[in-house]
């Protein structure tokens, strides 16, 4: 968790200071909610469909025809659905009502790419709700355009490959109040490793 930014730290000592104020449960509530990355769909990178990957088939010659093309061009797009998976626990007695989610995205420790998840969506207390996030990336940009390291990188996001790759989002979620979106105070760190 990163330090509460100053601004946030003054809003929060204010809405502390009002007794039974609305917002504070709210984002009470928020702080309580369970973020976790859930699974990978629609995974497409230069071609290859990362879900047939995962369901058993490997990387074959003409996968890697495709991957190497892609890099001599200078661009592999890899493109894939990141659910988010949001949990309010059943003891909360709020629920928590998120209006966006900022992120940025790691692949195994590289920070690539980062963008704003836009949809209002209420948490009740002990019930979960996927958060689908869009994500779009050139591989080249920021690993390179050896294949060999593509074709590694492709089968650790697919999950088919024996060595461990973490994806990682850090976070930072906004709820809807009373005085209009207040972001969480600090940002929040949502793992999923996968192959090893």
């Amino acid at each position: 968790m990163t330090r509460p930014a100053p601004l946030a730290v003054a809003v929060l000592g204010v809405l502390l200071a009002i007794p039974g104020c609305t917002t504070l449960q709210q984002l009470a509530a928020l702080q309580e909610v369970d973020f976790e990355l859930d699974r990978l769909s629609n995974g497409l990178v230069a071609g290859v469909d990362l879900d047939r990957l995962r369901n058993g088939g490997s990387l074959g010659a003409a996968d890697l025809a495709r991957l190497g093309a892609a890099a001599t061009r200078g661009e592999v797009p890899l493109r894939f659905t990141l659910h988010v998976g949001a949990e309010n626990p059943s003891d909360n007695p709020v629920a928590a009502q998120l209006v966006s989610l900022d992120w940025t995205l790691f692949l195994d420790g590289t920070e690539t790419i980062s963008g704003v998840y836009n949809d209002d969506r209420q948490i009740p207390p002990g019930q979960a709700v996927d958060l689908p996030i869009q994500m779009e990336l050139d591989l080249v940009q920021f690993f390179g355009r050896n294949v060999g390291d593509l074709a590694q990188l492709v089968g650790n996001v697919a999950g088919v490959s024996s060595q461990r790759q973490t994806i990682r989002l850090e976070a930072r979620p906004s709820i809807n109040t009373q005085f209009g979106p207040i972001r969480y105070p600090g940002t929040i760190s949502i793992e999923f490793p996968v192959g090893g």
